[in-house]
């Protein structure tokens, strides 16, 4: 009897237990990415470590680098429905659920890397952004300034003319990404990450924009060799969150994750900055090569799609006025 007793006991305790870790346990957050050993994954790394330590066993953070959970469509839709907590995917496909994202994707609004991360953590501007997204259910947690953007081609290109012609995958189809291009002479082609690797190799696409890190990552270099830089413009990845999730874990969880989103940013500074530095050196190491226009024809570039940016961003009296703030804090860090 006594034993019997004694394993009832330890039964209940062990139940006991259980129980209480499933309680810790309550949500899970659930991080997508197109890439990996990325900023963006360092961003995931650092915020997934802040939460789970200060959650107590409350919040489980997952990552899912490289496409894992989907295709950047589904991802961003997934997102909206709730069925993944947060994701980063570049800025083109968030636009078709907030228009006013388009304004990070603005040709000549920043000089840099290091520029665009001091306007975009401008209190007031930050204030801004995190009201988009919010009758669409979304909201940002990082811009995520990723890097410079730049153009993978199989020619090289090495003047604005160089572009007339050339068929080039775009970060989304939205008017922002493309219409400048068809400036250019370029024939965009809307494609996710994912499904522009196999359109290079097959030369169905002469080129793609996008960033050094991935290029990288997925060994581009074995396809095509010159990488150029698109003068005065950035390939901004923001994570966004689902706020109906956000709301759910109550006001205690919220704020750690909020908090421990914004210390992640760091990521974003110094270690992006190096990190981009690292990737152009491994892209050149693997007989790559890397492309400033000259000023002169930097200049044309810039003179040629500002204008075509800039009309369709006063198309919508919200985007335009958010335009108008980025141009303001644009000009006043410099």
């Amino acid at each position: 009897m006594r034993t019997l007793m004694k394993y009832v006991a330890i039964g209940v305790v062990a139940a006991v237990l259980a129980y209480a870790g499933q309680a810790r346990a309550q949500f899970t957050m659930k991080l997508s990415q197109p890439t990996i050993n990325d900023v963006t994954y360092e961003y995931f790394k650092r915020m997934k470590a802040g939460i789970e330590q200060r959650a107590g066993g409350k919040i489980k953070v997952e990552i899912y680098p490289a496409n894992q959970l989907g295709q950047l469509p589904a991802v961003v839709e997934g997102v909206a429905l709730g069925t993944i907590e947060a994701a980063a995917s570049a800025n083109g496909f968030w636009i078709s659920l907030e228009p006013r994202f388009q304004v990070l994707d603005a040709p000549g609004l920043f000089d840099s890397v290091s520029h665009g991360y001091k306007m975009l953590n401008d209190p007031a501007i930050r204030a801004r952004m995190a009201t988009w997204g919010a009758d669409k259910g979304i909201e940002l947690l990082a811009p995520s300034l990723y890097s410079p953007l730049m153009l993978l081609s199989h020619k090289a290109v090495r003047t604005a003319g160089d572009l007339q012609g050339q068929k080039i995958r775009t970060q989304g189809g939205a008017p922002i990404q493309v219409e400048p291009l068809k400036k250019l002479g370029v024939i965009p082609v809307s494609l996710p990450l994912g499904e522009a690797l196999p359109a290079m190799q097959n030369k169905t696409i002469d080129g793609m924009v996008g960033a050094a890190a991935p290029y990288v990552a997925f060994k581009y270099y074995d396809i095509a060799k010159p990488m150029t830089y698109l003068p005065s413009t950035l390939f901004a990845a923001p994570v966004v969150v689902n706020r109906a999730w956000l709301k759910s874990l109550g006001p205690d969880l919220e704020k750690i994750v909020r908090e421990e989103s914004r210390k992640a940013e760091d990521a974003f500074g110094d270690w992006n900055i190096n990190d981009i530095k690292s990737k152009e050196e491994a892209w050149k190491q693997n007989g790559g090569e890397i492309i400033t226009m000259s000023p002169e024809e930097a200049k044309r570039y810039v003179d040629t799609v500002t204008p075509v940016a800039a009309s369709i961003l006063s198309a919508n009296p919200k985007v335009k006025e958010d335009y108008d703030a980025l141009l303001a804090a644009a000009k006043q860090y410099r």
